[in-house]
């Protein structure tokens, strides 16, 4: 519908614009729109010729405007195929009509119009109308009057034609319309590397043999005529079928290397294309290249020359298969013009056309296969690169302006690194551009030979994918193949290399560019490379050569000068070893770089010429490690530190990253590549040890390493050519060069054994074993014969490092290990026995569990033999710890293992197998761990009697600590044999060394002198002699001992033998507590002693046990000790502690012998203590011994089981109390037993203290502790020892007298008051429950005894030191003594008693005597009485007053009753004396007052009678008349009949002048007034 829509349109225009002068056409135009609109399609248009006729009716009015519209519309029918076939022959008339107008816009569109005609389905089809369309362009092109867009565009036009022209050919000829590619296309900015490869990626092939064909179709012979035409046309002769003439030979030989290089496919399938091409165009570019004629006009012309030359360039590019002969010379004439003296601008034409050849790998391939490879043909690649280098070397000839020339030449390819392409100006003449011309000439000449280089890089890497090569990187081997790439790379690599060599080499020496120096050196590269896999060794090591020349630049003596006198150095000192400065260029960075790919690509390959790159590579290793090496940029004056950090040593660190890769990349190589590696790096390295450079021994080190790291997965195979280098290193005479490879062999051992690729089959013999003892045969072959001391020191560096970082994975090299550790101790060196003992610590520490089990006994023995050795005190003891460490390992293998069979039998026996059963055991790896434990302990034996105390000491406390933590595991025949091969006999051992070892004093190390004198290290005083240091061993033993004992003593008392041992162990005990040092007897105690508390709770001990300890004890306590008064004390204080925990451990054990022998020997302690008196005085303490006495004493209890030693225990205990004159059961000779002798019952104060030794101060801590096991005892055993008990504590209590500010006196009256009623009680039971137990009388006698004593020390202590004078400072916390004793005894006599009679009466009058002591004092001393005197006999009186007073019911009993009636009568007595006393003395004062004290007294008799109420029973018992008594009991209360008896009293004292007094007689009378009933009458 558009295309309908823009048809109206047109036509409407076409109407409006003939409506005046062309009438007929209006019409026309206006049928043709109704027409049109009866249409629907193009189809049916061009069916129609209304349509098509009106359009051409305007062109042939010849109106500008009605052409321009009627050409617009036929474009349009013909582009939409709306105009039949029929029709071009008028329509190519008209347009031919139209091409001869004068007007340009219908020229333009005439021309426009074909060109749709050409590409519609109008294509012409006839020659007719194709010469016809053609020449209408041809024609518009030649005419004159056309102007120059008209010229252009017909030129555009033509070449479009002729292509879709022969885009037809094709086609009917069923042949490829692709068109091959071309440099042409390839724009020379980019680099000759990068046109190589496009070239050879976009190049079609050109190798393929075609079948030619003779028949053409009609197509095909319509461009076979215009080719023809073209050809003549090109030639300067007339095209007949085109029917032109004068058309300019540039352009038809324009259109003619247009048709060539885009429509190869015809030339080559189509014979007469083919006849064509060979003879008419060949002998066209033939004349046209000759250039011994004069060249005029068009010939002449640069453009002309360009593309002729293009031409032969396409020829022989695509066509010299088929056209051998032209091609041949087509190419002489090339290389022939260049050795001409032609203008520049046509070298260099030549020279473009050359260089394209090079840089196109097919094209290159081609010739030389098709030239150089035939023998009947010229060598036109050689000459090429002949006639390429021949350019190059001009630049050296014309000295002159070499410089300017290449410096142009580096521009040139400077500015085509940025993408810029250089333009030669063909009319400029000036010098400037002259110098650039020879530039570009000698450009094109090296981008050529550095085609050719990549080219042959290209070939080789093509052969190499095809398999005809083995590919650098050893990705695959070599495979059956034609090979032909392969042997063409070679030929040509031989007949180019030196000439390209020396052009390149010419080059990169004169010039500084770095665009220039990049190319060149990327050729180098890669023919370098393409030479190492093509196998071609002399061109190799040629290049290779040259390119390390230009990689370390060593300035000459010259430069050296000018750098010292330069101005910067002007301020710093000349350089001592300025002939060691080293200047790197740019140059040089890049050559080295070139180097550095050339040896990554070619590992493979280089072999011997590795020796090249590896001096040049240590030199470049020197030059970054020197002080004075610089890049260009910066002076050697400048300090290397300044360079790094001004940032300009970059290019260093990069040259140092890049070589250390190259050696890390030789993962890559494969192993002979390696071995030549390592081979070229020893011989670098053994050049330069004589010379002792060790900067070059060390690069060869260095990477030899570096190389064996990244060779793990195959070390084996280069292992050895590094180790004997190294070892070799070793033996030289250079320190640093020795220090140099230990190093490395120490990053080298570790390396190989660390990898993950070293597997060791434990079960297989034959699995690794070789390779892992040859790792560490190098370190063994060291130690045992080089001599130095550094390199042993090395080794075991060496050997320390591998068992921290990989002795996992060692298997087979233990023994060798091993005997080498074992041989350090041998030696006097301390560093080595250090370094040695490392490595043990490290096997002993992490590897015990990874080391064969046939090596590890072994192991043990080297660690002992580090324990052994003399030289460094801490690696004995360390090594001694090892071993406790060992026995941890080896418990582990205890615990799975059969502790003991059923019948008591265990595998100890197999302990010291035989040879089979050893054999069987190392075939299973299987370890004997008893074996080994008893290795272990055998070593701690021979360590446990070294002369070291450390050493000794520290392998004593192992073993014991060894045998207690894993006892458990062993088995009891193991315990046996451990008990008599190792714990009894190291105990004999030390004790028999102890004895003989010297008491000489030592003298410490010497620290320095002073005035001319030794300055010693003090020593201890208890270790400052040998025997004493023995005696530290034999408490460890002990301690051991006591541990084992501790922890496994129900399993050593079921041991066969074990009774004999105790009996050893017992000697030896008591023989250290007589005779030895404190320290060894304590320790033997401890040993006893935490036996006991260990097994005693648990009942594992027997009574056995316990009785042959006491005879122990008892034997040593009875025995003067050999040693100070203070260590004896000390051992008797542990003794006695030892004694009270034996009981209190093992009281279940104790019968009553054992318990009176513990008693014996308690006494026999105690008596013993008894010349340490002095302590007391000197310290204010008691002595050790009775302090521990009074400690243990409580422990001692009898048990329910032993109730009748409650007594002895008792009776002893009391022997010890003041005023006793007992003696105390002992044994005679024949073990009877004597009686007790009964103690004095009278008390004679004068023998005090001249009977007992005891001191005061044991005295009292032993007071409180009787009574309290008094008042645990049962109550039958507290019966009988009452009396004494009571009555040594009231001789106690009477030291008061002679020492009232003492404390015994103070304690004995606490524990005389806690006893008092506790006593009581206690008898009241025994009466009521214990009669049938016991006979009455002697029940009675001893309740009589008991009374009897505490009467006595109540009479006595109560009457004599109570209520007097007391001083100030003690005054009111004896007063508070005295009145707690008082309501004691006023509790107890309000008790439930069985006291006698009398024994009431006395305590009584003792109450009553005390009242009485304010009352019985003269008038004239009464108020000189202390206060507390006065209060003390107000207490006693109202203490009396309680006594006999009634409460209630509760309280009362018949012993209240019978103590009240005693009470009442004393009192009443005492009352009255009181107040008659008071009258007596106020009226012989008279007027003058009384005394306060004698008037309170009054008053509180007065105030006490009043309140005292009393029961009837009591009231009975008071002096009253028969009568009156009568006439009370008739009464029910008589509660105050007691006012009865002092009514005479009373009645005297209301004519008292005391008013207080009076009021309470006045009470009191009115109280007897009530009890008689009395009462006022009214």
């Amino acid at each position: 519908m558009a295309l309908m829509a823009a048809l109206e349109a047109d036509l409407r225009a076409l109407s409006a614009e003939s409506r005046r002068r062309y009438p007929a056409v209006k019409d026309a135009a206006e049928h043709a729109i109704i027409k049109l609109r009866s249409l629907s399609s193009p189809k049916e248009i061009a069916q129609n010729d209304d349509i098509l006729r009106i359009f051409l009716m305007a062109c042939d009015v010849k109106s500008v405007k009605l052409s321009v519209i009627g050409l617009s519309c036929l474009q349009k029918l013909v582009s939409h195929d709306a105009v039949n076939q029929s029709a071009l022959k008028d329509i190519l008339s008209t347009l031919k009509d139209h091409a001869e107008m004068n007007d340009e816009s219908a020229q333009l569109k005439t021309l426009q119009t074909i060109l749709i005609i050409f590409q519609s389905h109008l294509h012409p089809q006839s020659e007719n109308n194709m010469a016809q369309a053609l020449g209408i362009c041809l024609k518009l092109l030649e005419s004159n009057r056309s102007s120059d867009s008209v010229r252009n565009t017909a030129a555009a036009t033509f070449r479009q034609a002729v292509a879709l022209v022969f885009d037809t050919v094709a086609n009917s000829e069923n042949l490829p319309c692709g068109k091959a590619a071309s440099t042409s296309l390839l724009s020379r900015a980019s680099s000759v590397t990068d046109s190589v490869s496009r070239s050879f990626r976009l190049s079609v092939s050109i190798e393929s043999k075609v079948a030619l064909r003779e028949e053409l179709s009609k197509e095909g012979k319509l461009g076979l005529r215009l080719l023809e035409d073209l050809t003549a046309l090109a030639a300067g002769g007339s095209a007949v079928w085109l029917r032109s003439t004068s058309i300019q030979r540039i352009f038809a030989l324009d259109i003619l290397e247009f048709v060539l290089s885009n429509y190869v496919a015809i030339f080559r399938t189509l014979l007469p294309y083919q006849q064509v091409l060979k003879h008419q165009i060949c002998s066209l570019l033939m004349t046209s290249l000759r250039t011994n004629i004069e060249l005029e006009g068009e010939a002449g012309e640069p453009t002309f020359r360009r593309l002729v030359l293009r031409s032969v360039a396409h020829i022989i590019r695509l066509y010299s298969s088929s056209l051998v002969t032209e091609s041949e010379v087509f190419l002489n004439m090339l290389v022939k013009v260049t050795r001409l003296d032609l203008p520049l601008w046509h070298q260099i034409l030549v020279l473009e056309i050359l260089r394209g050849f090079c840089v196109e790998a097919c094209t290159l391939r081609l010739l030389f296969q098709t030239f150089d490879m035939n023998p009947k043909n010229t060598n036109v690649v050689e000459n090429m690169v002949r006639a390429l280098a021949l350019v190059v070397s001009t630049i050296q000839m014309v000295s002159d302006s070499s410089e300017e020339s290449l410096a142009a030449v580096a521009g040139m390819f400077s500015s085509k690194a940025k993408g810029i392409e250089w333009i030669m100006d063909n009319d400029a003449s000036n010098n400037a551009v002259l110098v650039a011309s020879e530039a570009h000439a000698i450009t094109l000449a090296i981008e050529g030979l550095l085609g050719v280089v990549f080219t042959v890089a290209t070939l080789t890497d093509e052969a190499v994918d095809s398999g005809e090569l083995k590919s650098p990187r050893g990705e695959n081997d070599r495979i059956e193949c034609t090979e032909q790439t392969a042997l063409m790379c070679i030929s040509m690599v031989n007949s180019t290399w030196l000439t390209i060599l020396d052009a390149l080499s010419l080059i990169l020496t004169r010039s500084q560019g770095e665009a220039i120096i990049l190319e060149i050196l990327k050729g180098y590269q890669a023919f370098t490379q393409a030479c190492g896999v093509l196998g071609a060794v002399e061109p190799l090591n040629t290049f290779l050569a040259s390119l390390c020349k230009f990689t370390i630049n060593i300035p000459t003596e010259t430069e050296k000068r000018s750098v010292i006198m330069s101005p910067g150095s002007k301020k710093t000192e000349p350089l001592p070893d300025q002939r060691d400065s080293i200047v790197l260029t740019p140059k040089n960075v890049q050559a080295l770089r070139t180097l550095f790919n050339v040896a990554h690509r070619l590992h493979n390959f280089l072999g011997p010429s590795w020796s090249l790159v590896l001096e040049t590579l240590a030199a470049l290793d020197r030059a970054i490690h020197s002080p004075y090496a610089s890049t260009q940029e910066v002076s050697t004056s400048v300090p290397r530190v300044s360079r790094e950090s001004s940032g300009q040593y970059s290019d260093f660190h990069i040259l140092s990253s890049l070589n250390s890769q190259l050696f890390e990349s030789s993962a890559l190589m494969n192993v002979s590549a390696v071995n030549s590696l390592l081979s070229a790096l020893r011989q670098l390295s053994s050049q330069f040890i004589s010379g002792q450079n060790v900067a070059s021994v060390a690069f060869s080190v260095q990477r030899m390493t570096t190389i064996l790291v990244n060779n793990l997965h195959r070390a084996e195979p280069i292992w050895d050519q590094i180790a004997s280098h190294l070892i070799e290193l070793c033996d030289c005479p250079n320190p640093k060069l020795r220090s140099m490879s230990l190093e490395a062999l120490d990053q080298s051992i570790c390396a190989v054994l660390s990898s993950e690729n070293l597997q060791v089959n434990k079960g297989n013999e034959k699995a690794d074993q070789p390779f892992e003892c040859a790792v560490l045969s190098p370190l063994l072959g060291l130690y045992s014969s080089n001599k130095n001391l550094d390199v042993h020191i090395g080794v075991l560096k060496i050997l320390l490092h591998v068992l921290e970082r990989c002795g996992e994975k060692l298997y087979y090299s233990w023994p060798n290990v091993l005997q080498m550790l074992r041989s350090v101790t041998d030696t006097s060196d301390k560093e080595l026995i250090s370094l040695g003992f490392q490595s043990i610590r490290v096997i002993m520490n992490e590897e015990l569990s990874t080391i064969p089990v046939q090596f590890i006994d072994q192991c043990m023995e080297v660690t002992g033999a580090y324990g052994a050795q003399k030289e460094e005190l801490n690696i004995s003891l360390t090594a001694i710890g090892l071993l406790w460490t060992a026995t941890d390992f080896i418990a582990k293998g205890l615990i799975n293992k059969p502790i003991q069979n059923d019948n008591g039998s265990d595998n100890h026996n197999n302990i010291v197998s035989k040879d089979e059963s050893s054999e069987e055991l190392k075939k299973e790896n299987v370890a004997d761990y008893n074996k080994l434990l008893f290795s272990v302990f055998s070593i701690l034996q021979k360590l446990g009697s070294d002369e070291r105390p450390e050493v000794r000491n520290s392998a004593i406390r192992t073993l014991f600590q060894t045998l207690g933590s894993h006892g458990q595991k062993i088995s009891k025949s193991m315990w046996e044999d451990c008990l008599w091969m190792y714990v009894f006999p190291i105990l004999d051992c030390v004790s028999h060394l102890a004895s003989t070892s010297s008491k000489d004093e030592w003298q410490g190390k010497e620290l320095g002198t002073r005035g001319g004198k030794a300055v010693h290290m003090l020593i201890h005083h208890s270790r400052n002699t040998a025997q004493k240091q023995w005696d530290e061993t034999i408490v460890l033993v002990l301690g051991g001992i006591a541990r084992l004992l501790r922890s496994f003593f129900p399993l050593l008392q079921s041991l066969k033998n074990f009774s004999n041992g105790w009996e050893l162990l017992l000697e030896f005990v008591k023989n250290s507590i007589l005779n030895g040092s404190k320290e060894v007897a304590l320790a033997a105690i401890n040993c006893l002693q935490s036996l006991v508390s260990s097994h005693c709770p648990k009942g594992n001990l027997e009574a056995s046990y316990i009785k042959s300890m006491l005879e122990v004890y008892e034997l040593v306590l009875q025995t003067s000790p050999n040693y100070k008064s203070s260590s004896a004390d000390k051992v008797k204080q542990d003794i006695l502690h030892g004694l009270g925990d034996l009981y209190f451990q093992a009281q279940s054990l104790f019968d009553s012998d054992m318990y009176l022998r513990l008693t014996s020997i308690l006494h026999t302690a105690i008596r013993n203590s008894k010349g340490s008196d002095n302590f007391e005085n000197e310290v204010g303490n008691v002595s050790p011994v009775q302090r521990t006495v009074l400690e243990i004493i409580p422990k001692l209890r009898p048990t329910e089981t032993l109730p009748n030693m409650w007594a002895p225990l008792l009776k002893d205990l009391l022997c010890y109390l003041i005023g006793f004159e007992a003696t105390r059961e002992v044994k005679d000779q024949n073990g009877d037993l004597n009686k007790e002798t009964e103690p004095s019952t009278s008390f004679d104060p004068t023998i005090e203290v001249t009977t007992c030794g005891w001191s005061p101060l044991f005295v009292e801590k032993l007071l409180p502790i009787i009574v309290d096991l008094y008042v645990d005892a049962p109550p039958s055993e507290r019966f009988n020892a009452s009396p004494e008990l009571i009555k040594g504590l009231g001789r106690c209590m009477n030291t008061r007298r002679d020492n009232p500010t003492g404390s015994l006196w103070r304690i004995s009256l606490d524990c005389f008051n806690k006893l008092a009623s506790d006593d009581f009680r206690t008898a009241s039971f025994f009466a009521n429950n214990n009669n049938n137990k016991m006979d009455m009388n002697t029940y009675k006698l001893t309740r009589a005894r008991v009374w009897k004593e505490i009467s006595e020390v109540y009479d006595i202590f109560l009457v004599g030191s109570c209520g007097r004078a007391l001083t100030s400072d003690v005054l009111k916390a004896d007063e508070l003594i005295e009145m707690n004793f008082l309501k004691v005894l006023g509790d107890v006599l309000k008790c439930q008693i069985d006291a006698p009679f009398e024994i009431l009466e006395r305590l009584v009058t003792a109450l009553d005597r005390c009242a009485s002591r304010t009352g019985s004092l003269p008038l004239e001393t009464v108020g000189l009485l202390p206060p507390n005197c006065s209060r003390f006999s107000l207490s006693c009186l109202q203490m009396m007053f309680s006594l006999c007073s009634y409460v209630s019911k509760d309280g009362w009993n018949s012993s209240r009753s019978q103590v009240s009636k005693v009470v009442i009568v004393i009192l009443m007595k005492r009352c009255e004396t009181i107040l008659n006393q008071f009258l007596r003395d106020e009226n012989s004062l008279g007027e003058k007052q009384l005394p306060s004290v004698r008037t309170e007294e009054a008053i509180f008799v007065l105030q006490e009678l009043a309140r005292l109420i009393i029961h009837s029973e009591t009231a009975f018992s008071l002096p009253l008349p028969a009568l009156l008594k009568e006439t009370l009991s008739d009464k029910e209360s008589c509660e105050r009949v007691h006012l009865l008896v002092m009514f005479p009293s009373l009645c005297e004292l209301v004519v008292s002048r005391e008013a207080r007094l009076r009021e309470l007689v006045q009470v009191l009378l009115r109280l007897i007034s009530s009890e008689l009933g009395l009462k006022h009458l009214t």
